[in-house]
């Protein structure tokens, strides 16, 4: 299996955990909410639900509304599929979402796993907040170096691009510096409050004081 492949793997099973969908409104939902995935197509994405359906974790059902039905049928047309979460789905989505490996760090892996924070525990966020940090300071500290070998030989035109990309990383980094610091701050309240109740683990997300959040998949901060 492809890098690619796998994140949208992990993308459908986490957009059917949350409800049932046909292939449409899965698509749709992909390049809308997820725009990490607005260059995948239907010849992409169908073979992704036939291989989850042949895993045990989707299941295959007709539409129910009525509507769907009667156009289907004035149509000539099968009613669309529409694609349900098993409880093996669930199970394989949740052990995904607790991965924490170098491959949720870069770029495409990350902005799909950041789309699923809402679902993910408190101390898994911190890790792939830390990794994709470290991850990004590396980059960054390349580029600087790159930079200071190669600025007297680059046009203005040149430079300025560089240094737009590294603007872009440094944005990012500022910005996982604010959501590392938001988290650590929610779970020291969190520990400091026992008789609180706990169940609610999601609550880490920075309250924006101005600035706007870099998109994790903006090709810029690569």
């Amino acid at each position: 299996m492809s890098r690619r492949s796998g994140i949208l793997e992990f993308a459908v099973l986490g957009l059917l955990r949350e409800s049932p969908m046909h292939g449409y409104e899965l698509r749709k939902r992909l390049n809308t909410s997820l725009g990490v995935f607005r260059a995948f197509s239907y010849g992409t994405l169908y073979p992704c639900l036939k291989t989850l359906v042949a895993n045990g974790w989707l299941i295959e059902e007709p539409g129910n509304a009525p509507e769907d039905a009667r156009a289907a049928s004035l149509a000539g047309r099968r009613a669309k599929i529409v694609y349900r979460l098993t409880a093996e789905g669930k199970e394989h989505f949740e052990e995904l979402l607790a991965h924490t490996g170098p491959d949720t760090w870069e770029d495409e892996h990350f902005a799909a796993r950041f789309a699923f924070f809402g679902q993910t525990s408190r101390d898994v966020r911190m890790r792939v907040l830390e990794g994709r940090r470290s991850r990004l300071e590396e980059r960054l500290e390349k580029m600087r170096a790159s930079l200071a070998r190669t600025r007297e030989r680059l046009d203005d035109y040149t430079l300025e691009l560089q240094r737009h990309g590294m603007e872009s990383v440094e944005r990012e980094v500022r910005w996982l510096n604010e959501l590392i610091e938001s988290e650590r701050a929610g779970r020291d309240q969190r520990n400091g409050s026992a008789a609180q109740d706990t169940t609610g683990d999601t609550d880490g997300l920075p309250r924006h004081r101005g600035s706007s959040r870099p998109d994790p998949s903006d090709d810029t901060a690569k």
